[in-house]
């Protein structure tokens, strides 16, 4: 019994000397920013112990979280961390998806929902594949699905041959792509909404692609501007109030 106790004090002392490592405080944060297509602006972070861990993640945002615009509060945007540096993690855009509640309104009974996959390739040379969903008031033949499939699957093909990415990802966030693919929708059947439900970026093009959001650059700027001039305008009043006062002072005596 004696030697029982003895082994189970020097297990005891083993134990109580062994130090837990927390791995947490080795980690450190690391600011994950959008490309270039959305002004390189700084989306979250991410903790990791090596900079090597963080290359290949990804992150979703809402395009209201970038542009602080409420009606675009359904469209998440999808990007993957290609290289880091220093404590900043560059991306790259990989396609963007529509919320499943935004989905589940737009798709009631006595509806019909017709879904489409479509390739493309960019003008600059990105392969980017393109899921849209058309909501119909009544009930189609399947016939005139197969031919909506068709105008919208010729339509995305041409407008992939005469635009950027930038392009086709600005024209489906301000939602101008999927009127322009109702308004071609028209020669088989009166549609009354086509959304772009998932986009994904299967093969990278010849370059990086331009920002769409030059309007947010011009608004900062105009904004600015009137702030720099104020100091200028208040000193330029008091000087010519003055002379005025001590004028009319004269005739009132």
């Amino acid at each position: 019994m004696a030697g029982a106790s003895v082994a189970s004090k020097k297990a005891k002392a083993a134990g109580g000397g062994r130090k837990v490592r927390d791995k947490w405080k080795a980690k450190e944060w690391y600011k994950i920013h959008a490309p270039r297509m959305f002004n390189e602006a700084e989306i979250g972070e991410t903790p990791s112990a090596d900079p090597e861990y963080v290359i290949g993640r990804t992150v979703e945002v809402t395009v209201q979280d970038l542009t602080g615009d409420f009606s675009k509060m359904h469209i998440k945007l999808r990007f993957k961390v290609t290289s880091v540096d220093g404590h900043d993690a560059k991306t790259e855009f990989i396609g963007h998806d529509l919320t499943s509640d935004y989905v589940r309104r737009l798709t009631r009974r006595k509806k019909t929902k017709t879904d489409h996959v479509v390739d493309v390739v960019t003008k600059d040379g990105f392969s980017y594949r393109i899921k849209t969903m058309a909501i119909a008031d009544r009930r189609i033949q399947s016939s005139q699905e197969d031919a909506m499939r068709r105008v919208i699957g010729e339509t995305l093909v041409n407008m992939g041959k005469e635009q950027t990415l930038s392009q086709l990802v600005k024209a489906i966030v301000s939602g101008d792509l999927a009127k322009d693919l109702a308004r071609a929708c028209r020669v088989v059947i009166p549609i009354k909404r086509i959304e772009i439900r998932k986009s994904e970026v299967r093969a990278n093009g010849e370059s990086e692609p331009e920002s769409i959001m030059p309007e947010a650059v011009v608004e900062e700027a105009e904004e600015a501007a009137p702030a720099a001039e104020e100091p200028a305008e208040a000193p330029a009043e008091e000087p010519a109030a003055e002379p005025e006062a001590e004028a009319e002072a004269p005739a009132e005596e």
